[in-house]
């Protein structure tokens, strides 16, 4: 992708460059963040049990194989924005300490 970015003479974007391994701004710095984590917990509870079961019941494993999972979709509803919010505050932060530094 760096060759790509050096032959079109342009420099990509911060969000596209996280993979350097030469460059402070890392996929760990990221990960290090307390908002990244709290967003992708939040990611992760509010989603896991809806996801569950629509594969439990697409390879035949629910016992209802057209299951109307309310609890966990509102569990999803209110969880998935918060999270999105929480990684993205994350992620500015980092990169402003980043820049600054």
């Amino acid at each position: 992708m760096r060759g790509f970015a050096r032959a079109a003479g342009r420099r990509l974007p911060w969000f596209v460059r996280l993979h350097s391994r030469n460059s402070s701004r890392s996929m760990l710095a990221y990960l290090q963040s307390w908002w990244v984590r709290i967003g992708a917990a939040l990611l992760i509870l509010g989603s896991g049990p809806l996801l569950f079961i629509i594969v439990a019941a697409t390879i035949g494993l629910w016992p209802d194989p057209n299951p109307n999972p309310t609890g966990p979709g509102l569990l999803f509803f209110f969880t998935f924005w918060p999270a999105v919010i929480c990684i993205v505050i994350g992620v500015v932060r980092v990169h402003r300490a980043n820049r600054a530094a």
